[in-house]
């Protein structure tokens, strides 16, 4: 397939050029759709995002570009890693073309006000295409320096998930496959919700224990959320869980763990966002996730805790204060136990 049709990546981040080069360095033509004519021209010229992934040669393979149309109507494989902001107002006008190809998301948020996925939005965009979603700890900078990395695909279709390992897994890249599409998706996009905690924290100068029990109880937290809207536990234990949240509450080179960084270190929100230079996809989660675990009734006192200090005034040695008087609750409590007696 790839041999007659060049693979096409959706936007011009740090990720889907990452993910550009990846699958240019295993023999696939790309070509990399922008918003921006001047960013595509430069990038071209240069063989470089600067912006984004500065120091990082790009491929001859990949082809950067900002005529969406014809990057759309010649390629069967599109990767989307546009902001989950832009993704619906970029692709509806286009969804006659998507039918029969594969969709594969790489964003990891959730859509205000819907609640959706970004699979689910290109599934209402495109109910014809093939969709799929890319998740786990994979920071882009690590990436584009072959960093030995893993990550998850997953769909329902086997043959989807098949095609995207045949043409992303490599020497420093490999792609594992899941059948739980939303897990997975689920997981990638709320763990950007804690590494803003865990940034905070650690600009505070609070202990390796803290962070210990910080990561731990947003698994715990964002498990129980994911498994009351009907995903698989035991996803939330593989790279797209457990593997994902470590990293990113883990790395500066997060770029949520950056923005909670600077809030530790006495920046507003705005303040942080803008020195970051790049979309943050927690902040948004932040707000649609608060209002959904409400709704639903989920206890996620860290996601409540966070949007208290960044949306009500409060502080983040009130809020760990709160935390820690709190009614003492089980460890592990979104895990049944019969399956594995």
């Amino acid at each position: 397939m790839t041999e007659q049709h060049p693979v096409a990546v959706l936007g011009g981040g740090s990720f889907g050029t990452a993910v550009a080069n990846l699958l240019a360095e295993n023999g696939h033509p790309v070509r990399q759709w922008m918003r921006d004519p001047a960013q595509a021209e430069a990038m071209r010229s240069n063989r470089e995002n600067p912006r984004y992934l500065k120091g990082i040669r790009l491929h001859d393979g990949v082809e950067p570009v900002s005529d969406l149309l014809p990057v759309l109507q010649g390629s069967e494989l599109v990767f989307v890693a546009l902001p989950s902001s832009a993704l619906r107002s970029v692709l509806a006008p286009h969804a006659e073309l998507l039918g029969g190809k594969c969709l594969v998301s790489l964003t990891k948020g959730i859509e205000a006000h819907s609640f959706k996925l970004m699979s689910q939005i290109l599934e209402e965009i495109a109910p014809k295409a093939r969709i799929g979603v890319l998740s786990g700890p994979n920071l882009a900078r690590e990436i584009a320096e072959h960093a030995l990395t893993a990550t998850v695909v997953a769909s329902e279709d086997e043959a989807l998930c098949q095609q995207v390992q045949a043409v992303l897994h490599g020497r420093t890249f490999r792609v594992y496959a899941s059948a739980d599409r939303f897990g997975v998706e689920l997981g990638g996009a709320l763990k950007n919700v804690y590494a803003i905690i865990s940034g905070m924290a650690v600009a505070l100068g609070m202990g390796e224990n803290t962070k210990s029990m910080l990561i731990t109880r947003a698994l715990a937290e964002m498990t129980r959320f994911a498994v009351s809207q009907g995903a698989n536990p035991m996803t939330f234990l593989g790279l797209a869980g457990v593997g994902d949240l470590i990293v990113t509450c883990s790395s500066p080179k997060s770029r949520n763990y950056q923005v909670g960084h600077a809030l530790g270190q006495g920046l507003t929100l705005d303040e942080a966002v803008n020195r970051l230079g790049e979309v943050a996809e927690g902040v948004n989660t932040l707000k649609v996730l608060k209002a959904k675990s409400q709704e639903v009734g989920v206890y996620m006192p860290l996601v409540a805790g966070l949007h208290a200090i960044l949306f009500e005034g409060r502080t983040l040695a009130q809020v760990i204060e709160h935390l820690m008087r709190a009614e003492p609750k089980t460890d592990v409590d979104f895990i049944s136990t019969s399956g594995f007696n």
